[in-house]
């Protein structure tokens, strides 16, 4: 059965990491004294941030010995008061067997937890540092507690810049014998924005149709918002034609299959573009941000982008 290439290409050690050297270069330091302090890993996904945390443990105890020293949880998937009290307590309190004196609990997505849960984590962290170190993982570093904050060092983990990419692209077509088209190594670039792990899985979903990776086989397994259909819908709206403006709308959710939000953040990009009167962009930007947040709550999506849409008519 053929490897997932996420995995297959994931990391192994630090001279692996691509894009992060700055805190590579950090991180071994801590590891060269064996003093590691709690990590606060933040980041967009797909930048490295669960995968430098493996790197740390594989590091500190070898391939043989992370079981029993390394602790890894997804907080998006228990996110409440008990999972803290629970699992992530027994395992603090219990010591290190390695020659390393702590073991380290790596909490993926730590932004997810509940404001309870912080504050019980905040104090497992007090408690049992000297048996153990965490490293938390997560997107939005705003909606980790200050007191959580203020006891870790911090990494803000950054998108991967296009050599990174473009150096991964072509060790994946080298060692997996395909021939990518250069105009869908400039796309799969831009469309991860950053992300290696959507790259990759990109990547392998065009390889099992056909070796010959292009832009016809990139469309075909791609939902991507199309720029030149969004900034047609914009200026249906602009222009009054609001029916004309739904429609180019209904096709991008029915037939693409894209998500509400998928299509509002492509409209936000087009309207920072736009040649128009400073006022009316602020207007825009300010009714696409009131969208975002009723499709968030659970706005009907279709319902909140005709709005949008008829919005921009009006105002024109």
């Amino acid at each position: 059965m053929e490897q997932i290439w996420v995995d297959k290409y994931r990391p192994k050690k630090f001279s692996d990491i691509v894009g992060q050297e700055y805190f590579v270069k950090r991180i071994k330091s801590f590891l060269e004294s064996k003093n590691l302090p709690h990590l606060l890993f933040a980041g967009s996904p797909g930048t490295g941030k669960t995968t430098t945390a493996l790197v740390i443990a594989r590091e500190l105890y070898g391939e043989n010995s992370l079981k029993g020293n390394f602790f890894e949880l997804n907080a998006s998937d228990d996110r409440g008061i008990d999972v803290i009290r629970n699992q992530i307590k027994e395992f603090a309190k219990l010591k290190s067997l390695a020659d390393v004196p702590y073991k380290i609990i790596c909490l993926d997505e730590a932004d997810s937890l509940t404001k309870e849960a912080q504050q019980a984590l905040r104090r497992t962290m007090e408690r049992f540092s000297s048996s153990c170190r965490f490293i938390l993982a997560c997107n939005e570093m705003s909606k980790i507690i200050d007191p959580i904050q203020s006891r870790c060092v911090i990494f803000k983990f950054k998108p991967l810049k296009e050599q990174s990419l473009r150096l991964l692209i072509d060790k994946i077509e080298k060692e997996e014998k395909l021939k990518i088209k250069e105009d869908a190594k400039e796309f799969l670039i831009k469309s991860s924005q950053g992300d290696l792990r959507r790259l990759v899985n990109t990547l392998q979903a065009a390889s099992s149709i056909k070796k010959e990776v292009d832009m016809e086989i990139i469309n075909e397994i791609m939902d991507y918002v199309d720029p030149t259909e969004v900034g047609d819908m914009i200026k249906y709206a602009q222009a009054g034609e609001f029916f004309k403006a739904r429609d180019v709308m209904i096709k991008l959710r029915v037939v693409k299959g894209l998500t509400g939000l998928e299509i509002l953040k492509e409209i936000y990009k087009r309207v920072l573009e736009m040649d128009i009167d400073p006022k009316t962009k602020v207007k825009f930007v300010d009714r696409i941000a009131t969208v975002e947040f009723r499709l968030v709550e659970g706005s009907d999506e279709e319902l909140q982008l005709e709005a949008l849409l008829a919005m921009m008519a009006l105002l024109n």
